[in-house]
C-alpha cells in the first residue's frame, strides 16, 4: 500500500512527528472539561493555528484534533451523534493546512481510547469498540487524513480493535501504548509484549512505539525494550515534555527545548524512525528537535546510563521486562523529562 507515510518512510532515516494537542489548546483559552473536538466547528482558526505550529516548526506528520472523537468520549458531551462530523472537519483543515505547506505531509487522524474497560472487568465488548473505531475512521478517512493514528492505549483488546477498525475503513494506520507504570501499560502490558502483539496482527501498523506515559527518560527505556525484539516494523517515540505545572495563567511543562533535543537523538540513535513529542511538547520545542536531528552525526544506539544521565532518572528499577533490575532510578525530587 503506497501513501505519504511510507513515502517518506522509504526516503529518510528519520520523521518528525508533532507535538502536543490539549498543552497548546489549553494555551489558546480551551477550558478544562471543554472537548477539543468540539473547536473543530466552533473554533476552526484555533485549530488551523495547533497544526500550522507543529509544521511551521518542522514536523513531517502532525495529527488531528480528534483524539477523544469517539463515540464513548463524546457521549460523556451528549455529542455521541457527531462523530462523523468533528472527525471529518478536523481531518479536513489538517488536510488544507498540510497541502499549502508547498511539502510532503502527513495528517495523521488521531484516534485516542474509549475510556472503557473492556470484558470481563468491565462492560465493553470486542465488537462495540471495533464499531466505535470504525465509525470515528470513517470520518478521518472523508476529511483526508493520510493514517488512522491510535494513540495513548493500554489494553491490548482495544489495539487489536483499532487494528480491525482501520481494516475496515481500508486505513492504513500507526499505534502507540502508554506506559506509565513500571515499565507497563495501565493494564499490564510491557514493551516486550506489546511488540509479540503487534507481529501477530492481521493487519499490522506501518508504525508503533509508545507515547505519553511517565517523562522523556521512561520512554526511551520502552523504545530499548522494542528494540531488543528485532521487529522490522517502524518504531514511534512520542514523549512527554516534562511534568506540568500551572504558571501566569497557562499549563507550562518543564521540559526544555535542549532537553527534548537531547531525547529526539537519543531516540534516533535507540534505531526509532519516528520522533515527536506529546503532552507540553510545543512549536519551539520541536524546532529544537528538528535542528538537533539534521545536525548532529549519528551515534551508537544509548546505554541506560547514558538515558539517565542525559533526561534524568528513570520512575523505577524495572521496565517491567526483567532485563533492567539494575537500571538507575529517578532522583527523589521528581522526573525532569
Amino acid at each position: 500500500m503506497t501513501n505519504a507515510l511510507t513515502e517518506l518512510l522509504n526516503s529518510r532515516d528519520w520523521l518528525l512527528a508533532d507535538g502536543a494537542t490539549g498543552t497548546n489548546l489549553f494555551n489558546m483559552g480551551l477550558e478544562s472539561g471543554e472537548p477539543p473536538e468540539f473547536w473543530n466547528v466552533d473554533r476552526p482558526e484555533n485549530i488551523r493555528k495547533l497544526y500550522k505550529g507543529a509544521v511551521d516548526a518542522g514536523s513531517d506528520i502532525f495529527l488531528t484534533n480528534t483524539f477523544g472523537g469517539n463515540a464513548s468520549r463524546l457521549k460523556l458531551h451528549k455529542a455521541q451523534g457527531r462523530v462523523l462530523e468533528l472527525n471529518r472537519i478536523g481531518a479536513e483543515i489538517a488536510r488544507e493546512v498540510a497541502d499549502a505547506s508547498g511539502r510532503l505531509i502527513v495528517v495523521a487522524g488521531s484516534v485516542g481510547p474509549t475510556g472503557e474497560i473492556f470484558e470481563p472487568m468491565g462492560t465493553l465488548t470486542h465488537a462495540a469498540a471495533v464499531e466505535m473505531f470504525h465509525e470515528q475512521a470513517e470520518g478521518l478517512k472523508a476529511g483526508g487524513a493520510d493514517v488512522l493514528w491510535v494513540e495513548t492505549i493500554s489494553a491490548p483488546q482495544e489495539y487489536k480493535a483499532a487494528a480491525e477498525a482501520a481494516r475496515l475503513a481500508g486505513m492504513p494506520w500507526c499505534g502507540t501504548m502508554s506506559f506509565d507504570t513500571a515499565g507497563r501499560t495501565m493494564m499490564g502490558t510491557t514493551s516486550a509484549a506489546m511488540v509479540d502483539m503487534v507481529e501477530k496482527l492481521d493487519y499490522p501498523p506501518l508504525a508503533f512505539g509508545a507515547n505519553c506515559g511517565v517523562g522523556a527518560s521512561d520512554l526511551m527505556r520502552t523504545m530499548l525494550g522494542f528494540a531488543a525484539q528485532g521487529s522490522e516494523i517502524p518504531l514511534i517515540a512520542k514523549g512527554n515534555a516534562g511534568i506540568p505545572k500551572f504558571h501566569d495563567g497557562h499549563i507550562h511543562y518543564d521540559g526544555t527545548p535542549e532537553l527534548m533535543a537531547e531525547y529526539a537523538v537519543l531516540a534516533r540513535d535507540a534505531g526509532v524512525r519516528i520522533i515527536g513529542g506529546c503532552c507540553g511538547t510545543m512549536p519551539e520545542h520541536l524546532a529544537a528537535m528538528r535542528a538537533a536531528l539534521e545536525t548532529r552525526p549519528k551515534g551508537p544506539r544509548p546505554t541506560l546510563e547514558q538515558i539517565s544521565a542525559a533526561l534524568g532518572g528513570f520512575s523505577s528499577a524495572s521496565d517491567g521486562t526483567g532485563d533492567d533490575a539494575n537500571a538507575p532510578k529517578r532522583e527523589r525530587r521528581g522526573r525532569r523529562g
